[in-house]
């Protein structure tokens, strides 16, 4: 198998959680992306607290529930209940409190994960209950655009850090257990090879809003050529895969433009465009304002309320 690897963004918080979020029995107290490129150490663990500090040897105990998503490549996992296992992309893992394990990326192909760590009486409910397991902590997500759309909400949420923004991001937690759940238990109904496909394209568009794609090379990584692909992505989400991947793009520039003090040229190269000229003009055609004028009227609304 040969792995093409693509950029993505490496974030990751440590939340400060107070007795007013413990209220909600569910809390979430870290968030978090990162690449590792093939042949990589992990973790980074300079990048972590004491207290979640991992090495293969020793293997680690926290004293909360975990998310790990794994959008590619592909590692292994074990487990004090488990066997070791090979964990490959569109598989998600449970952690859970007080219980040892260890994983990492293969080191030929690496890989990409997203994870969020939570805790209180809801998730100890679940296992109480059975919906989640120590002993079966793994969950064939498949490359699910709905997930990963979930994750990158959740980071957009916490790193604004707006009034309440700790809820919020309990809330879309509670989306991605129920996403995961459904996965667990009827991924394999109803779900026909073209909604798998169309699913993969469109999660793997998602994880390159930092640069163009050329579509006819992205196909290559599908078992469809690329007219026929064209064809049904076009007949399933109402525009062309190129103008799907260029609004994702777009997407993400206003929301840099919400949310950060990049300036215009930064945020045009975070996005992939290489003329700040092309970026402006595709800006306005989309929102009817120049980049400038959009963080303007932005900053004006922000003011008044």
């Amino acid at each position: 198998m040969i792995f093409i690897w693509l950029t993505m963004i490496n974030y990751r918080k440590y939340l400060n959680v107070n007795d007013q979020d413990r209220k909600w029995d569910f809390y979430i107290n870290t968030i978090g992306s990162a690449s590792v490129s093939p042949n990589k150490d992990y973790p980074n663990n300079r990048a972590h607290p004491v207290d979640h500090i991992l090495t293969w040897d020793k293997g680690r105990i926290l004293n909360g529930y975990y998310i790990v998503f794994i959008s590619r490549g592909e590692g292994v996992l074990e487990t004090a209940r488990t066997e070791s296992a090979t964990i490959k992309a569109g598989t998600c893992f449970f952690l859970f409190p007080g219980i040892w394990h260890r994983y990492k990326p293969n080191a030929r192909s690496g890989w990409e994960e997203y994870w969020v760590g939570f805790n209180g009486n809801f998730p100890t409910g679940l296992v109480n209950s059975g919906i989640l397991n120590p002993d079966n902590p793994f969950v064939e997500v498949g490359l699910n655009e709905d997930l990963l759309s979930l994750f990158h909400l959740l980071i957009k949420t916490v790193s604004s850090v707006e009034p309440g923004y700790q809820q919020i991001a309990t809330g879309i937690t509670l989306q991605m257990l129920g996403i995961i759940n459904a996965a667990s238990k009827y991924r394999s109904l109803s779900i026909t090879s073209e909604s798998r496909l169309m699913s993969k394209a469109k999660f793997m568009l998602q994880e390159t809003i930092d640069r163009p794609v050329n579509m006819e090379e992205f196909v290559r990584e599908l078992p469809m050529g690329y007219s026929k692909f064209r064809k049904l992505f076009k007949s399933k989400c109402g525009i062309s895969p190129n103008q799907y991947h260029l609004n994702l793009r777009l997407d993400k520039a206003k929301e840099m433009m919400i949310t950060t003090n990049l300036s215009v040229n930064e945020i045009a190269d975070q996005t992939g465009f290489d003329s700040i000229f092309y970026f402006s003009r595709v800006f306005k055609k989309k929102t009817g304002l120049s980049p400038r004028n959009f963080r303007e009227d932005q900053s004006s609304v922000s003011s008044a309320n």
